[in-house]
């Protein structure tokens, strides 16, 4: 990787990572599903908008258009809506950590559903990241940590996962602002529907829910997908994924500052694990294996 990938990857890690602290600040004062398709329908907008100025056309490849709208479905509706759902009960710092466990799904899908080769040293960390997970998990459920929140986190993180392996065909071809403003349209509509039939819409508006909204439309919802776009189609999904694996530490840290969550031994430890096998993982795919 050249300086400028690095600098993409470490700024899309720091961007994703904060989307959890923000959430939980929306969902206090806000229902999650509305809050959630309003942002999508402003960043989408707003990338649409920047895409038509840069003179990007909404002429996208089938590959493409397949891409965006599962990209829009998977990730938007399902791994943000059961997120933000599960923010309401569920810590900002605990729900990163789960989503940070992708990676590790996207190499166990493909180690065992496409035949993918994965070295020896890929599967110690597969081992060794969901180890991790198990660990932190296994100490928040005995803390009382809300069941329901949690098996959203991890459902969430399963869709993450199919829209992981479904944006290959949308990073080549051009016209990657526009992908990010439709997905984002794709988000809104399925997420306004589900609202619509479940949610009372009340808000408390306060500073803090405003700064939030803005914050997390603007940086983790526009700028930080478009950044992941450009980083997929600059070195690949392979070695754009390895920086997943500080997502459990900037997660941790940041909802530790802003949010004042606790944080444990058996956390600290359980976020070295995951992030050891996460990393290992992703150096492995980039290792040639034997037949």
């Amino acid at each position: 990787m050249n300086l400028r990938a690095i600098a993409l990857g470490l700024a899309f890690a720091l961007m994703w990572s904060s989307a959890f602290t923000s959430a939980r600040i929306i969902v206090a004062d806000a229902p999650p599903l509305a809050s959630l398709a309003l942002r999508f329908l402003i960043s989408g907008g707003l990338g649409v908008g920047i895409a038509l100025a840069l003179g990007q056309s909404f002429r996208l490849t089938r590959a493409q258009w397949r891409a965006t709208i599962i990209f829009g479905v998977c990730q938007n509706a399902l791994y943000l809506g059961m997120n933000f759902v599960a923010m309401q009960t569920v810590e900002a710092g605990l729900a990163a950590i789960i989503a940070s466990s992708m990676p590790l799904m996207v190499a166990l899908a493909g180690w065992v559903i496409f035949r993918e080769r994965l070295a020896a040293m890929g599967v110690a960390g597969l081992v060794l990241g969901f180890l991790g997970v198990g660990l932190i998990m296994g100490a928040r459920l005995e803390n009382g940590v809300d069941l329901r929140g949690l098996v959203l986190c991890l459902l969430g993180s399963a869709a993450l996962t199919v829209a992981t392996l479904s944006v290959r065909g949308a990073s080549s071809g051009g016209n990657v602002m526009m992908i990010v403003g439709l997905q984002m349209f794709v988000g809104a509509a399925c997420l306004g529907v589900v609202s619509a039939l479940t949610e009372t819409i009340t808000v408390t508006w306060t500073p803090s829910l405003i700064a939030a909204f803005a914050y997390t439309t603007l940086v983790p919802g526009l700028a930080a997908t478009f950044v992941w776009f450009t980083l997929v189609n600059q070195i690949g999904a392979v070695k754009a994924a390895t920086f997943h694996f500080l997502n459990p530490f900037f997660g941790v840290a940041i909802g530790a500052v802003l949010l004042g969550e606790a944080i444990s031994l058996l956390d600290i430890a359980g976020v070295v694990v995951i992030g050891a096998g996460i990393l290992m993982v992703q150096l492995s795919k980039q290792m040639p294996t034997r037949s």
